[in-house]
């Protein structure tokens, strides 16, 4: 007997209560060994094999079988499906001789390469219009080099991390984040920017974003903030319905004497390295920020997007040092390590811990806890430390080829925000910031306009110029996006 399939029934393989497929090793997309595959056999000429056949060509016609795929070994086929091994063998070799698929000793059969799904009655476009179109440089900001990940070191700390790691790490788990990550954040913090942190206060979040999201919910009342930074910052607070009056900012940062006007309950700064002008809060703003906060119950959200990659001189401390109870300190990997690893962190003022647990909620917002097993090894056995320097000398290096390229090729263009982060800015005539960014794009290079973090609601006129991220390139690609930034300049007035 040929079959214990019913026609027009579906054959599904590895189904609950069946023997798990065992096709050969290796695979291509969507096989390889242990792959379930299901058909459906139909009525119709042929008997078993041709709707086997039948259902093999429909598959790899609709593109649910894909070109390379392996199939499964026709013996565990014919089993699966209650089919006699000669029927799949016969089918097999049939549809290899047509072309849909091939049959390599040592490969099994797999779905040939040209045997593509056809799309009836709607015409094939191009697999490159698909495809966004990638600019040749890239010296937009907001990342690091991805290039420079520190892979192997890494890779050893989750290695260690998932040795030690103990069984209650694989369940829900604690909504603050791990302890181990919590307790190497508030050392290093405490270390290097000068945070009070105690571990209790720390929440793990997945990145600033998430950070200011939860924030948005807990805090009652309008929010302060600089007149130049994210927009995407700024919508985040506007979702959650709070009003963003505007600081404005001159060369030594936000004016925080509009606080007490401002009808604010908060204010988002960054104070370490203003976002996007450059430089930091100057000490007696510190201290009037402060002394805002603790006279009309305020708070302070720090956002200390890069505070490690200080140059020349030795990075400016927290304000949250100030007064752990007014600020929270906000902080991530984003721009140290990778935005791909999705881990940052809130240290909070005791009155907001609570509320802040309450908004994550007990199981959703949450960091993979394997990262963060990871990331607290990573801090814990200095290998944070060591990469973290090793950045800063590159960065360095790639900051002072920019300032001297500009100082040959452009030396009406005034360079600013230079002592810290991975951006500079360049100023630039009135009126032609537009024109530059467009002839940048005519080159390949992607760069942005200052304007584009211009607070919508700032006064003043603004000044063009154009944020240029020299972190973002690989190292041998930085030359190149050089050359082409100091092409799109203007010439000298």
């Amino acid at each position: 007997m040929e079959s214990k399939v019913n026609p027009g029934e579906a054959a599904p393989v590895g189904g609950a209560g069946e023997a798990p497929v065992r096709g050969g090793a290796g695979g291509g997309p969507g096989g390889g060994k242990g792959g379930d595959l299901h058909l459906e056999l139909s009525d119709g000429p042929g008997g078993r094999r041709g709707a086997l056949m039948r259902a093999l060509r429909d598959a790899v016609r609709t593109g649910r079988l894909a070109p390379g795929t392996r199939l499964p070994p026709y013996r565990t086929l014919a089993a699966d499906l209650g089919l006699a091994r000669n029927t799949v063998a016969e089918a097999y070799a049939e549809l290899v001789a047509e072309g849909w698929l091939t049959a390599r000793q040592g490969s099994g059969t797999r779905v040939a390469d040209r045997a593509e799904p056809t799309h009836s009655g709607r015409p094939r476009r191009p697999a490159t219009s698909f495809r966004p179109r990638r600019p040749v440089h890239d010296l937009v900001q907001g990342t690091p080099d991805a290039s420079a990940f520190p892979r192997t070191a890494w890779l050893a700390s989750a290695r260690r991390a998932l040795a030690a790691a103990p069984h209650e790490a694989f369940g829900p788990g604690d909504p603050r984040g791990r302890t181990e990550l919590r307790h190497a954040v508030a050392e290093y913090l405490a270390r290097a920017r000068g945070v009070r942190a105690d571990p209790a206060r720390i929440v793990v979040c997945s990145g600033f974003a998430n950070a200011l999201r939860l924030l948005g919910q807990v805090i009652d009342g309008a929010v302060a903030v600089e007149s130049y930074g994210l927009g995407f910052h700024r919508s985040l607070l506007t979702a959650a319905g709070r009003d963003t009056p505007v600081l404005p900012i001159d060369e030594h940062g936000a004016q925080v004497r509009e606080l007490p006007g401002s009808g604010a309950a908060a204010a988002l700064l960054t104070p370490a390295h203003q976002f996007p002008t450059g430089g930091p809060l100057h000490p007696a703003r510190r201290a009037a920020l402060i002394d805002w906060a603790r006279a009309e119950g305020g708070v302070v959200l720090e956002d200390d997007y890069d505070g490690e990659f200080r140059y020349d001189r030795q990075p400016v401390g927290a304000v949250q040092g100030l007064d752990p109870e007014r600020v929270v300190y906000i902080g991530s990997v984003s721009k140290s390590l990778s935005p791909a690893l999705r881990l940052g962190w809130m240290v909070l003022p005791g009155h907001l811990v609570e509320a802040v647990l309450e908004r994550k909620g007990e199981r959703e917002s949450w960091a993979s806890s394997l990262e963060q097993l990871t990331l607290a090894d990573f801090l814990a056995s200095g290998s944070y430390d060591r990469h973290v320097r090793r950045m800063r000398r590159m960065y360095r290096r790639r900051r002072d080829r920019l300032v001297a390229a500009l100082a040959e090729r452009a030396p009406h263009v005034r360079v600013t925000g230079i002592a810290a982060g991975l951006h500079a800015v360049l100023g630039l005539p009135p009126g032609t910031e537009r024109s530059v960014v467009q002839a940048a794009a005519r080159r390949g290079l992607a760069v942005e306009g200052l304007d584009l973090y211009r607070h919508g609601e700032a006064t003043g006129v603004p000044g063009d110029g154009l944020v240029v991220g020299y972190g973002t390139p690989p190292e041998h690609a930085f030359a190149g996006a050089l050359n082409a930034l100091c092409e799109a300049l203007p010439p000298p007035p």
